[in-house]
């Protein structure tokens, strides 16, 4: 082959691959065209408006209201606050709630300047370090999952036990996310599997509209308030359980999904301004005609369980859009 033949060559497997870089070019350009146009539309359709977002630091304790919060994959946090990241519990690590001890909703934890501050009624304001790494890890159930916390220590302890007037030591121990964690999935199989929390009793968020409780509130001797019922978020601007329907919603660049009714016991007996517990209202008028889910035999639901598909930051004033395809 003489110098001439080989310089045509070689242009000609050149040409061969560029021809073949430019075919798969093409293809693909032709590809994202089309996904483009034969996609789904997503469609927003506005069906309330965010009135308060709560964050419950300690399961069980105090509430606290804000104007802004990260909504993540583990719920709402704001701050050092996350929700439900604090839990109450025995020496032998069973989780200690407003359902055995009421009380425990006038609890107030905070954080502040890298101390954790907890508060209550005729109680010394108590203030340690917020990280304590050298504590121990406590293995612990919530219901009848395994879950670990790292302990706040023995100062946390003698002001919980005082407050609490318990004949047996109490402790509190915070999530750290090494630690482990519940997966919803492991009780109810509706719950992603990958779906990890801290304390809560089941999701990450849970939703419920402030019209759902006046409509409670009508059939009831004495108003309750959406504090009674612990959500994450309130919606206003909608009817009555109108949030039993919204399966996929979007707030500012937020998405969530429904996974199911918050089927409701008798913590919702317990007057979050007084910590004392009736075992009886509103539990037992929701009896009367929320049980609607058939799933939950006893249980009335009052408000929606969902999971975080994309976290974002909640402002309180954002409309709420339900997400259709």
């Amino acid at each position: 082959m003489d110098f001439k033949e080989m310089i045509m060559k070689i242009f000609d497997q050149n040409r061969q691959i560029a021809l073949c870089a430019v075919g798969t070019t093409v293809a693909l350009l032709g590809f994202g065209v089309v996904y483009k146009y034969m996609r789904p539309e997503k469609k927003l359709t506005r069906v309330g408006v965010v009135t308060q977002l709560l964050v419950h630091p300690m399961k069980s304790g105090k509430v606290v209201s804000v104007e802004t919060a990260e909504c993540l994959r583990m719920g709402l946090k704001h701050g050092e606050l996350r929700d439900r990241h604090w839990l109450v519990i025995t020496e032998d690590g069973h989780m200690v709630t407003g359902r055995q001890q009421p009380r425990l909703v006038l609890v107030s934890l905070t954080c502040e300047g890298g101390q954790l501050c907890l508060n209550g009624p005729q109680m010394e304001e108590l203030r340690v370090p917020l990280h304590q790494p050298n504590n121990a890890v406590m293995d612990c159930r919530v219901f009848s999952i395994d879950v670990q916390g790292r302990d706040c220590g023995d100062d946390v302890s003698d002001w919980l036990t005082r407050y609490l007037e318990s004949d047996k030591t109490i402790r509190l121990v915070h999530f750290e996310p090494h630690l482990k964690a519940q997966r919803p999935s492991e009780k109810n199989p509706l719950y992603p599997k990958d779906e990890k929390v801290a304390y809560p009793d089941a999701a990450p968020i849970m939703l419920m509209s402030e019209a759902s409780v006046r409509d409670l509130n009508t059939r009831l001797d004495s108003d309750v308030t959406v504090f009674q019922f612990r959500p994450s978020i309130v919606v206003s601007d909608c009817e009555a359980f109108t949030e039993d329907t919204w399966d996929h919603i979007q707030i500012g660049q937020v998405e969530m999904k429904r996974v199911v009714g918050c089927g409701r016991c008798v913590f919702t007996t317990v007057d979050p301004e007084t910590g004392v517990i009736t075992r009886k209202e509103p539990l037992d008028t929701l009896k009367n005609y929320r049980l609607t889910d058939p799933k939950q035999k006893t249980a009335p639901i009052l408000g929606q369980y969902y999971s975080v598909k994309k976290t974002g930051v909640l402002h309180v004033g954002e409309p709420v859009y339900t997400v259709t395809y």
